[in-house]
């Protein structure tokens, strides 16, 4: 069994590219509870968890090419699944049409911009 090198790396920022900039801001930061790290400007910002436990999220605005979906996604976890997938609705995410296999624990969802992102059924 290999030994793990101890490493002085980690992630320091999940960084998504935004076509519209304002909205996915005011999303993702009422979504998580996040608060911008310092004042943004017009095309970028980094988001933080006020607690200090999860990851920054940082918003980059950019101009959108034609037929381009984001790959990145990230998966969210509640044990109060129904209750937070109805806030994130209101807060302007969409049902996504996803074929779910028997069981699934997760609901599929788009954020203003057309990214894919999962609420999972999972004790935080």
């Amino acid at each position: 069994r290999a030994r793990r090198q101890r490493t002085m790396i980690k992630i320091g920022s999940i960084v998504i590219h935004c076509y519209e900039f304002e909205r996915m801001a005011a999303f993702w930061a009422a979504a998580l509870g996040y608060v911008p790290r310092e004042p943004g400007t017009e095309d970028w910002v980094v988001l933080t968890d006020p607690t200090g436990r999860g990851p920054n999220l940082s918003l980059q605005g950019r101009e959108r090419p034609a037929g381009h979906r984001s790959w990145l996604h990230l998966d969210l976890y509640t044990d109060q699944q129904t209750a937070e997938v109805d806030r994130l609705l209101s807060l302007g995410a969409r049902r996504y049409p996803w074929r779910y296999p028997a069981g699934a624990d997760y609901v599929v969802l788009e954020d203003p911009d057309g990214n894919l992102f999962c609420v999972i059924d999972k004790a935080v």
